[in-house]
């Protein structure tokens, strides 16, 4: 009851404090205008794409645990939370991270935070690679820590981002290469309640982690 009382806070939250970058059907239209990033590698390239493409999809805030296939498995398409658009956008680029987080997790079970923090003595398939303090881990281990600064052009299309929400919720999602409407800032394809939407919230809570991950 408690956490759904905590997402329901932050459905009403977000709204305030994550400034929508764009309406959903303009999305397209925004990717049409003058390319802010013209330098922009391929693969970052690719992965905004496929974080701008999961916008369109309808799906509603669903944190329940679900028992998944394993690989390649995913909750039920109109469900999902803040890591689920990471999982899926990697995975359009057929980087399947519920293998490669288990498979490290399997190795390297004392690194990550299961049993600290949630009292597992084994890994799950089913939850593991949707927790994002799993992820922050595995980004270190396998991707590149990036600086935490408070200068946007740090962030690059691309790269992902980590915050602590009110509550002692964690957070995650996705910089992609479509800006501000005041060009200021990297637009976020994130979820944080209201869906997988494109916001303006690259500084609207505490960042606890910078990364960037590619195979």
């Amino acid at each position: 009851m408690k956490i759904y009382l905590y997402i329901l806070f932050f459905f009403a939250f977000a709204v305030v404090s994550c400034a929508q970058t764009t309406k959903q059907e303009d999305v397209s239209q925004k990717q049409e205008k003058v390319d802010p990033y013209p330098d922009l590698d391929d693969f970052s390239r690719q992965l905004c794409k496929a974080a701008l493409e999961l916008t369109k999809d309808k799906v509603t805030y669903d944190p329940a645990y679900v028992k998944i296939p394993y690989p390649n498995g995913d909750v039920p398409a109109d469900r999902g939370v803040c890591t689920d658009v990471v999982i899926r956008a990697y995975r359009k680029l057929g980087i399947d991270l519920q293998k490669e987080v288990h498979e490290d997790m399997v190795a390297n079970f004392s690194l990550y935070p299961n049993q600290k923090r949630w009292g597992l003595k084994t890994t799950d398939t089913n939850i593991d690679h949707r927790r994002v303090p799993n992820l922050q881990v595995f980004f270190t281990r396998k991707g590149t820590v990036k600086p935490i600064t408070d200068n946007p052009d740090d962030y690059q299309p691309g790269d992902l981002v980590t915050w602590d929400l009110p509550g002692n919720l964690t957070h995650i999602g996705i910089v992609v290469n479509i800006k501000s409407e005041d060009g200021l800032r990297p637009g976020i394809v994130h979820n944080i309640g209201s869906g997988q939407v494109l916001q303006d919230c690259l500084f609207a809570f505490p960042i606890t982690g910078h990364y960037a991950f590619r195979r």
